[in-house]
C-alpha cells in the first residue's frame, strides 16, 4: 500500500515537479493551499507524513502544526521554511517536528527526509538481516571455536551484539539466531562442565575473574588511588541488560566494560556472598558460621551482607569507611537519594539494587507482567523504561556531578527456560529450577553438571552425601508429581542458578565522570 503524504503550501502549483516525482516514487499526495485546509484534510483522513510550509498567509505553519499535533501526536511532521532564523527553528524542534527543509527544496531532500522518518524502521531491518545473513558463518565458526572464558566471552558479546540489532528483523533471523544461541549454550555447558572444577583448584592467575575476586581487584585498588566508590549490585542483571542500558548513562560517564565469570550457582545466596564476603560458600560458613545461612534453613539468605562486606575488609587488615543499603521500591530510592550528601565522606559506598530480580519473579507469578515481558525484547526494553523513569537515573547524574568513580555489576544473570528435566529429592532439596543440592537426588546424568564432592567446588554440604547439580542451556529441573502443571507454569519464565552464558557471563562495568 502507498505511503500517504499531505502538502500543505501556498505556492503548492511551483511544486508540481516535485509531487510528480514522489508520486513516481510510489507516494500518494493530497496537496491544500493553507492551514486550515491541512487541518480538515487531517481531520478526515491520515497521513504517513505531512510537508508543511511554515510562512503560509492567515494561519501560519507554527499554528497549523500546533493544531495537528493536538490531533495526530505521532505523525511526523517536516516544516518547510525559507527562514534560517534560528527562533523560527526552535519554535517548531519545540513543537516536536520530525525534521525540517530549508526553500529551496530538491527531490532528493524530500527523498530522504520521507526516508528516515517513515522507512527507517524496515530500512534498518533490512540492513541488519542482510548483515546478520552475512556474518551467520563467522558467528558459528565463533562459536564453534571458543575454547578459553575470553573467547566465550566475545561470542556472547557478539551474540547480544545481534540480538540488540535484530530487535526489528523478521522472524525468520530472529529463529535463526535463536537457534544459534541455543547451540552456543549447549557447548557453554560443556565447556564449564570440563573445566569448572579445574578453576576451582587453580590459581588465580590460571582461572577466570570469579564473583570473591571482584573487591580484591575491581574496588580496593580503587580506594588505594584515593577515589571515591561507589559499588551498585544489581541482581539479576545479565549483559543484554547493560548494553540497552549503556547509552543512557554512558551520557555522564566515560565507560569501560568487560564481563566477568558467576560462581555456581549463579544464585543471590551463593554468588553474591562470595563478592561481598571475597570468599567462596563453604570458605564463608568455616570461617564466618553465623553468616551463613544453609538452604533447608527458612531465614532469609542474603541477610548479613553488611557484616560479610565487614569481614573482607577486616581479612586484607584494610580500615576502609563503607556504606550498605538495599533499594527493593522506588519510594526507598527517592528516601536514599534524600540522605545520599551523608555518604559523601566513605571511601566505598554498596548499594544493592532489586527490581530486575523482582521483575523476573513477577513474571513468573503474573500474566499481566508475563505478557508486558513477552520477550528478550520486552524484557530489556521495561529494565530501560524503569532507568529513565525511576530515582536510579538521578542518581547517577548525581554520582557524575559529585566525581565519584563507579562500578557496576551484578551476581548473577538470568535465562529463559524451555525444557523440562525430571528430577527427584527428598523433603529438603531446595526450590531453585535451575540447581538442586540433597543426599538422594535422582536425575539423568546426561542432562545436568553433577558435583558430587561439593568441597572440591567450594560448596557447603550439610550432608555427607550431598551433592549438587545444575541445569545448563534452557533447562529447568521439574518434579514427576504435578508434572504437567509444574512445567506450564515455569516454561518460559526467567531463572537463574544454573549454566548458561546469559547467568555466568555478566557485566562489571566502570563508570568515571567524564568531566574529571
Amino acid at each position: 500500500m502507498a505511503n500517504r503524504l499531505l502538502w500543505a503550501d501556498d505556492e503548492i502549483e511551483l511544486l508540481n515537479a516535485h509531487i510528480i516525482f514522489l508520486k513516481s516514487k510510489g507516494y500518494e499526495v493530497t496537496t491544500v493551499t493553507n492551514g486550515p485546509d491541512a487541518i480538515e484534510a487531517c481531520k478526515n483522513d491520515s497521513f504517513d507524513l505531512i510537508l508543511l510550509d511554515e510562512n503560509m498567509p492567515g494561519l501560519t505553519g507554527l499554528e497549523t502544526l500546533t493544531i495537528i499535533k493536538e490531533m495526530s501526536p505521532a505523525t511526523p511532521v517536516v516544516m518547510v521554511t525559507k527562514s534560517e532564523e534560528e527562533d523560527i527553528m526552535e519554535q517548531a524542534i519545540g513543537s516536536k517536528i520530525a525534521d525540517y527543509l530549508i526553500k529551496p527544496v530538491n527531490p532528493n531532500q524530500i527523498l530522504l527526509t520521507l526516508k528516515k522518518n517513515i522507512h527507517h524502521k524496515e530500512i534498518v531491518a533490512e540492513k541488519a538481516n542482510s548483515a546478520y545473513q552475512q556474518n551467520i558463518g563467522k558467528l558459528a565458526m565463533q562459536i564453534g571455536d571458543a575454547n578459553t572464558v575470553e573467547e566465550w566471552k566475545e561470542a556472547y558479546k557478539k551474540i547480544v551484539y545481534w540480538e540488540l540489532k535484530l530487535e526489528s528483523a523478521d522472524e525468520q533471523m530472529h529463529e535463526m539466531l535463536q537457534s544459534q544461541k541455543e547451540d552456543a549454550n549447549t557447548m557453554f555447558g560443556r565447556y564449564v562442565k570440563n573445566n569448572y572444577l579445574k578453576w576451582m583448584a587453580a590459581e588465580r592467575e590460571e582461572r577466570p575473574l570469579m564473583s570473591h575476586d571482584i573487591f580484591r581487584e575491581h574496588i580496593f585498588p580503587l580506594v588505594d588511588k584515593g577515589e571515591k566508590v561507589f559499588f551498585i549490585i544489581i541482581d539479576n542483571f545479565r549483559y543484554d541488560q547493560w548494553r540497552v542500558l549503556a547509552d543512557e548513562i554512558g551520557n555522564d560517564f566515560s565507560v569501560e566494560e568487560e564481563l566477568y565469570t558467576s560462581i555456581l550457582p549463579t544464585a543471590t545466596q551463593y554468588a553474591r556472598n562470595a563478592i561481598f564476603s571475597g570468599l567462596m560458600p563453604s570458605k564463608i560458613k568455616e570461617m564466618f558460621p553465623e553468616l551463613w545461612i544453609d538452604e533447608e534453613e527458612e531465614e532469609g539468605k542474603n541477610l548479613n551482607e553488611e557484616a560479610l562486606i565487614a569481614t573482607q575488609i577486616a581479612r586484607y587488615r584494610r580500615k576502609d569507611k563503607f556504606s550498605y543499603s538495599k533499594v527493593l521500591t522506588s519510594a526507598q530510592a527517592d528516601k536514599y537519594l534524600d540522605t545520599i550528601n551523608s555518604l559523601a565522606g566513605n571511601d566505598i559506598n554498596v548499594l544493592v539494587i532489586n527490581f530486575i530480580d523482582m521483575l523476573s519473579h513477577a513474571r513468573t507469578e503474573s500474566l499481566m507482567v508475563r505478557e508486558l515481558a513477552s520477550n528478550e525484547a520486552a524484557y530489556r526494553s521495561i529494565t530501560l523504561s524503569w532507568l529513565r523513569h525511576s530515582a536510579i537515573k538521578r542518581l547517577f547524574r548525581y554520582l557524575a556531578d559529585n566525581d565519584f568513580t563507579v562500578i557496576i555489576t551484578t551476581d548473577h544473570g538470568s535465562i529463559q527456560v524451555e525444557s523440562p528435566v525430571k528430577v527427584i529429592g527428598d523433603k529438603n532439596t531446595n526450590t531453585n529450577l535451575r540447581y538442586k543440592l540433597g543426599k538422594a537426588l535422582n536425575y539423568s546424568s546426561k542432562d545436568v553438571f553433577e558435583i558430587r564432592e561439593p568441597a572440591k567446588a567450594f560448596l557447603p554440604a550439610p550432608n555427607l552425601s550431598t551433592s549438587y547439580i545444575f541445569a545448563t542451556g534452557d533447562k529447568f529441573f521439574a518434579y514427576p508429581n504435578n508434572y504437567n502443571y509444574y512445567v506450564s507454569y515455569y516454561k518460559d519464565t526467567f531463572q537463574h542458578g544454573g549454566i548458561s552464558m546469559e547467568e555466568m557471563l555478566v557485566p562489571i562495568v566502570k563508570l568515571r565522570p567524564k568531566g574529571r
